[in-house]
């Protein structure tokens, strides 16, 4: 009578994950189909396209903002915060100190 038990119960379990492998096998297959990988390949294609063009818009808007600087510095509308500040004068911005090399003040002629 065991013999018989541990039979059918090894035969249950050898159906049993035949059934799970053949499911998983068919799903894995239909996500490799030739479609369904060209249509993966599509969107990471879009995606990375997205990026470039993002960069790129991050990076002219980062050299009208370097020109607009340089131009200002070229016409003499910008002024160093070290000349308005005593030695030993901290300057602040928001409440936090900050180097007063990294401010920059435009004045807009007229």
């Amino acid at each position: 009578m065991k013999r018989i038990t541990w039979f059918v119960t090894g035969a249950a379990a050898g159906a049993a994950s035949a059934g799970y492998a053949t499911k998983k096998i068919k799903r894995t297959a239909s996500q490799l189909a030739p479609a369904n990988m060209a249509k993966g390949a599509a969107a990471r294609a879009n995606r990375g396209g997205r990026r470039v063009v993002a960069a790129v818009q991050e990076g002219r808007a980062a050299m009208r903002a370097r020109e607009d600087e340089l131009k200002a510095r070229r016409d003499a509308r910008v002024e160093t915060l070290d000349e308005h500040l005593e030695p030993g004068d901290q300057l602040l911005v928001d409440g936090q100190p900050v180097d007063s090399g990294r401010v920059i003040v435009l004045k807009q002629r007229r």
